[in-house]
């Protein structure tokens, strides 16, 4: 029934009007003395209005390559378009966190057809939100190895938030923080909605609702992005939706840039091999009057996690002001005021140390081969480090740096000289792979831990020279008799050959064509008959007779057609020599009729 009538809410007084009832509904509905119980309550106040879902806090600027992604070799495709050709790097979704934006979809797909929720929107959300989980830095459950928390909400940049879950998800006791891939603030997450239970899921069945889990937290952010009766599949409500998850533009065009890049193609990669994004938008300075909805800043892995204020569901306009039957917000400086207007009950308290993580003190190297490739390939093995405690132990979901020179003409995917990766459960980080330039020579791979001072690794790296194409065999590809009249050229492209090695076509191979006399002993360039022109001689000298040509190639099919054959006066049967540098040897009879004949 609910399908049948359903309809898009009219933004703005619409949704508060109808939060209001729904609230004043419950409190009416209470038993007597149930209110006053409620208020005796300590109830920690609600985010500021206006507030987006993830605070305002900051968020990966990066945007995606121009050419579309295509699924690599032996991959399987997830877009429209497929191919063999390795796509783009950031084409890549790390597994686990791929499955919990298709999981979500079709979740929501099921309880809410009308929605028509993408899962291509999830991830650009993700992927502006915490680089997807920083890499897929996930286990296989899909919570994350490490915490990932937005920075304080402090209003210094971001929307003001006093702790509303005593640190239960952020670690922390005086202001929320955005926690998760997906950057839920805890309010949102366990108090937000119009009902106020929170929009929290559980999405992998485990009977959770775990912001730090992959799978919790697509399915909740593709509930509010849902939320209000919108049809993603209309522009409006899809620019209104990703507006209530940070109201910026510059976010809303960022997110629909990957959003329309993810629509084209993706293919899967191994949890915790993904790409870190690298550029993230600063907190906006004070004056600046968005800046407590729209900044952004530091921390690798921010992500969605704030609460929408009552008066701004998803799916309506924020009016500013709290609606009929609504928690006021309390007074600036977050505290709740205290009965009867005096001082507020609650104080501060100190910031407590965030959760222990092992401390990685060392990068090791992990494998002991050498990195070796021919110009123009890939290498044969890719840099891989393993983080160390000072215990030893692997350190999970560490950010590390891989670098190159510039001028090493060596690459990663995506043309880049610096890529970011995270540690796995194994504690290993292994750069993606790496392409030789076309220059024959040695540089230096670094690997950083990034904001650690742990000792960087360097890895050799050596480029050798393409080994010279080679071919035991030359052959015409036509039986044709070659014949011209003195003084008059050879048909337009008479002489074509092919070049074979080991039976298979041979291309790139240097040919030499030699006008040769006929004695099968010792044959030498001839000075009369048949000729060639040189293609870059000018002037006087552009008909100049020219009887040997170096230079000359087969073409990716082991195809090689020579220049015109020009003739001089003098009739006669003559050899054309055609050799490589490995011996192969091809005599073509050329014949000459006398001139008027």
């Amino acid at each position: 029934m609910a399908a049948t009538f359903r309809r898009r809410l009219q933004r703005g007084a619409a949704s508060t009007a109808v939060a209001a009832l729904v609230l004043a509904a419950l409190t009416a509905s209470q038993a007597p003395g149930a209110t006053e119980a409620a208020a005796a309550r300590k109830q920690p106040p609600p985010p500021p209005a206006d507030t987006p879902i993830d605070g305002g806090t900051t968020y990966y600027t990066d945007l995606p390559p121009l050419n579309s992604p295509v699924p690599p070799r032996g991959s399987h495709g997830t877009g429209h378009h497929s191919g063999s050709a390795a796509g783009p790097t950031e084409a890549g979704l790390p597994a686990t966190v791929l499955a919990a934006y298709k999981k979500a979809e079709s979740a929501i797909d099921g309880s809410d057809p009308g929605c028509r929720l993408p899962w291509q929107l999830l991830a650009g959300i993700g992927k502006v939100e915490s680089g997807q989980a920083r890499g897929g830095a996930v286990d296989d459950e899909g919570t994350t190895l490490q915490p990932i928390l937005g920075p304080q909400l402090n209003g210094h940049g971001f929307a003001r938030i006093a702790d509303t879950d005593g640190g239960r998800y952020d670690g922390d006791l005086t202001h929320d923080r955005a926690v998760g891939p997906m950057q839920f603030i805890p309010s949102t997450w366990s108090q937000g909605g119009p009902d106020h239970t929170g929009w929290g899921a559980d999405g992998n069945g485990d009977g959770k609702k775990d912001p730090n889990n992959v799978f919790d937290a697509a399915l909740a952010a593709g509930h509010y992005l849902c939320a209000g009766g919108r049809d993603l599949s209309a522009q409006n409500d899809l620019d209104h939706a990703i507006l209530g998850y940070n109201n910026s533009e510059d976010y809303l065009r960022t997110v629909l840039s990957w959003y329309a890049f993810y629509r084209h193609g993706t293919h899967e990669i191994p949890d915790g091999s993904g790409v870190l994004p690298e550029h993230r938008r600063e907190p906006r300075t004070a004056g600046d009057d968005r800046d407590a909805r729209t900044g952004a800043g530091e921390q690798a892995g921010r992500g969605p996690g704030g609460a929408p204020d009552h008066s701004r569901q998803p799916g309506g306009s924020s009016t500013g002001k709290p609606g009929k039957g609504q928690h006021h917000p309390g007074k600036p400086d977050g505290t709740d005021p205290a009965p009867g207007g005096g001082t507020p009950t609650h104080k501060p308290t100190p910031t407590p140390k965030p959760p222990a993580e092992p401390r990685l003190v060392a990068l090791a190297r992990a494998g002991d081969k050498d990195l070796t490739a021919t110009a123009g390939s890939e290498f044969t093995a890719s840099p891989k480090v393993r983080a160390e405690d000072a215990a030893g132990k692997p350190v999970a979901g560490a950010p590390v740096r891989f670098t190159l020179p510039a001028s090493a003409g060596a690459r990663f995917p995506g043309n880049r000289t610096a890529v970011t990766v995270t540690t796995d459960k194994a504690g290993l980080a292994t750069a993606p792979t790496l392409r030789a330039g076309d220059r024959p020579g040695a540089f230096t791979v670094r690997a950083t831990a990034v904001g650690r001072g742990a000792p960087a690794v360097d890895f050799g790296a050596t480029v050798k020279a393409r080994p010279a194409p080679k071919a035991d065999k030359l052959a015409r590809t036509s039986d044709k008799e070659l014949t011209a009249t003195a003084g008059q050229p050879f048909a337009e492209d008479a002489v074509e050959i092919k070049a074979t090695y080991r039976g298979k076509l041979a291309a790139g191979v240097p040919v030499t064509a030699t006008m040769v006399t006929d004695d099968p002993d010792h044959p030498v360039e001839n000075d009369k008959g048949p000729y060639f022109k040189d293609p870059e001689a000018t002037g006087d000298h552009q008909d100049d007779p020219v009887r040997t040509l170096t230079g000359l190639t087969t073409d990716a099919h082991g195809l090689l057609k020579l220049p015109k054959i020009y003739t001089d006066t003098h009739p006669g049967t003559f050899l054309l020599r055609l050799t490589t540098a490995d011996g192969a040897v091809l005599t073509v009879k050329l014949k000459v009729a006398p001139a008027g004949s």
